[in-house]
């Protein structure tokens, strides 16, 4: 366990841990500390609710759950807890994941989950959006969003540039 996490990243299953552990991956980049835990919304829903309920009194400032098939947690979470609850479908199953993005996305008026995209993807924009909610009153999280952002904008400049190279030698072969 994690001392004074920020974040608290709820798994449904360890086979989970490949698309969730991009979340943490991107906290890490950013300095906040995170913990991250095993629970089901099904096979252990009391241990769910007690990790929800008792996150906020241990400083936990977002939830990021992270499920697949029929995807209960966040939403299990989400009504335990007046803490922001980010979830993350993760991939996989019959439907490849859709299950999930529905099970996830669909939650009745007053219970909200932010719900990201199937899979890493997802799971990362995750770790960047509890990074945006704790930037709200972070003056240095604030900052590190706009380098990373403006360190994304010159990568891709660097791709072109590179890739223009390369045309370039091709074209006068």
């Amino acid at each position: 366990m994690h001392v004074n996490p920020q974040v608290l990243i709820i798994m449904g299953s360890n086979s989970d841990l490949p698309v969730m552990q991009e979340a943490a991956d991107l906290l890490g980049q950013f300095d906040v500390p995170c913990e991250m835990r095993v629970s089901s919304a099904h096979r252990s829903p009391v241990k769910t609710a007690k990790l929800a309920a008792e996150a906020g009194e241990r400083g936990v400032k977002v939830i990021i759950a992270g499920a697949g098939m029929a995807a209960h947690l966040a939403g299990v979470i989400a009504s335990e807890t007046i803490l922001p609850v980010i979830g993350v479908p993760v991939g996989g199953g019959a439907l490849s994941g859709v299950d999930a993005l529905y099970s996830t996305v669909q939650m009745p008026g007053g219970i909200p989950v932010a719900t990201m995209a199937i899979g890493k993807a997802g799971a990362k924009n995750a770790g960047v959006l509890a990074v945006q909610i704790l930037a709200l009153s972070d003056e240095r999280l604030a900052q590190a969003l706009r380098d990373y952002r403006r360190e994304m904008a010159l990568d891709v400049e660097r791709r072109d540039a590179d890739l223009q190279a390369l045309r370039a030698v091709d074209e006068a072969h």
